[in-house]
């Protein structure tokens, strides 16, 4: 009986099971392109290597341009870089539905970063915004007085929109609310912050922006062509993509491009001349005793046939090693970060501004931690300590307003012409004598 009831029953449509695929889990799609499977030997990916090798080939392009401007439009390019990253980060967690009950709420987001990056960039630029208005009396007394009281005026537009948040809650959205309040500060504390530290770099001198940026891309290429080519052994779960190969290839070529490279953009001036100002002429200045080469016998085990005797290397050259250390095995910890952050959001690319790179974002993640650290390293290692007649003077000037420095200069001066009617009485006495 038990049996016939069985068979009578008609039978009931298997429901499908669908597994959720974990997010440290390696796709299906990225499982061929490491093991014994070359990438060279993946013909669709021949297409997205010629349109990554496009794009770049306008970004390199455009970023040489904007080079060769000089500081402040580098500046400038790093602010829209800014602007966009931004852009992306608070679109990652926007919801439509919810943000049409909320009025004016995204553009609370943008308040919170303008007043963060009038703050970051008023701190950093205090010194070039001065000289740049020193010859203006009436521009520099108004600079002046911006520039002493910024941290209050940045404080009060930071409680504004501290208020503003408060006073647009709403009954049933304030965990979404809350949620975007703190993303907010997470974006300007680890994605704004860090990469201001480029604009301080650039002002050191065109150099310490460049030689750093310019690493982290030569990194990048040479591990997606080791890789390429060569990549059997999967790196990391986060990003499968990556090969021991491509990694330790990288790491070499970029080593080694760091010390050749360092050379060659040692011996222009207008590249290793700091900026003091904001304005955009060309620089012309002493080289730093880092830039002025010094040269080295080669061993005696040289052939004789060999056309050099002797080699020559700037002491710069020996810091770019460690920042082309740092550039191949620190920094792209950077981009595993960035891709165990998409693993979590499920989403590929932070956009789609750049074909086949995805969003400015992920073209950067590499960049903010390299930043930080050649900022660090500069001031660490490279700046000296001594304190230059210079830098005692900018110290006293900027607390001074334009009468009292006027009037300080007087001083100096009158001191100075004392002092050398003194020597010159002097040495006529000795000369009598």
């Amino acid at each position: 009986m038990q049996k016939d009831q069985n068979m009578s029953m008609p039978p009931t449509p298997t429901a499908r099971i669908r597994h959720r695929r974990r997010s440290n889990e390696v796709p299906s799609e990225f499982g061929k392109s490491n093991g014994s499977h070359l990438l060279v030997n993946d013909h669709n990916k021949y297409k997205s290597m010629w349109i990554r090798a496009y794009s770049s080939m306008w970004m390199i392009g455009g970023f040489i341009a904007i080079i060769y401007l000089g500081h402040l439009y580098i500046w400038a390019m790093v602010v829209v870089i800014q602007i966009f990253m931004a852009r992306e980060l608070f679109n990652l967690l926007r919801r439509a539905h919810e943000d049409k009950h909320l009025p004016g709420f995204r553009l609370l987001n943008w308040h919170f970063f303008f007043t963060a990056m009038l703050f970051v960039y008023g701190r950093i630029l205090s010194q070039q915004l001065v000289n740049t208005m020193s010859t203006d009396k009436f521009f520099y007394k108004l600079v002046s007085g911006l520039l002493k009281y910024q941290m209050v005026i940045c404080y009060f537009l930071y409680i504004a929109g501290f208020m503003w948040f408060i006073l647009t809650l709403k009954k049933k959205m304030y965990k979404y609310q809350f949620g975007q309040y703190a993303w907010t500060h997470m974006i300007l504390i680890v994605v704004f912050t860090q990469s201001s530290f480029i604009v301080g770099n650039i002002f050191e001198g065109i150099f310490w922006f460049l030689l750093p940026a310019s690493l982290i891309v030569i990194n990048d290429i040479a591990a997606y062509f080791f890789g390429f080519f060569f990549g059997k052994t999967p790196l990391i779960k986060l990003s499968p993509k990556k090969t021991w190969e491509g990694f330790i290839g990288g790491s070499v070529a970029t080593v080694i491009s760091a010390f050749v490279l360092a050379n060659i953009l040692g011996h222009f001036p207008w590249l290793t001349c700091p900026r003091k100002d904001l304005s955009t002429g060309w620089l012309r200045c002493d080289p730093d005793p880092l830039f002025k080469p010094e040269h080295y016998p080669l061993p005696e085990w040289i052939p004789q046939w060999f056309p050099w005797k002797e080699i020559s290397v700037l002491p710069v050259q020996w810091h770019a090693l460690c920042l082309g250390l740092f550039a191949s095995i620190i920094a792209p910890f950077g981009g595993f970060f960035a891709s165990g952050f998409k693993r979590a959001f499920k989403i590929k690319d932070f956009g789609d501004s750049i074909p086949g790179h995805g969003g400015i974002t992920d073209r950067m993640d590499c960049q903010m931690v390299m930043a930080v650290f050649a900022y660090i390293y500069h001031q660490s290692f490279v700046v000296p300590q001594s304190y230059s007649v210079e830098m005692i003077l900018n110290q006293i000037l900027r607390n001074l307003t334009f009468e009292e420095q006027h009037a300080l200069y007087m001083k100096l001066g009158q001191i100075f012409q004392e002092r050398q009617l003194g020597l010159s009485s002097s040495s006529m006495s000795s000369y009598v004598m």
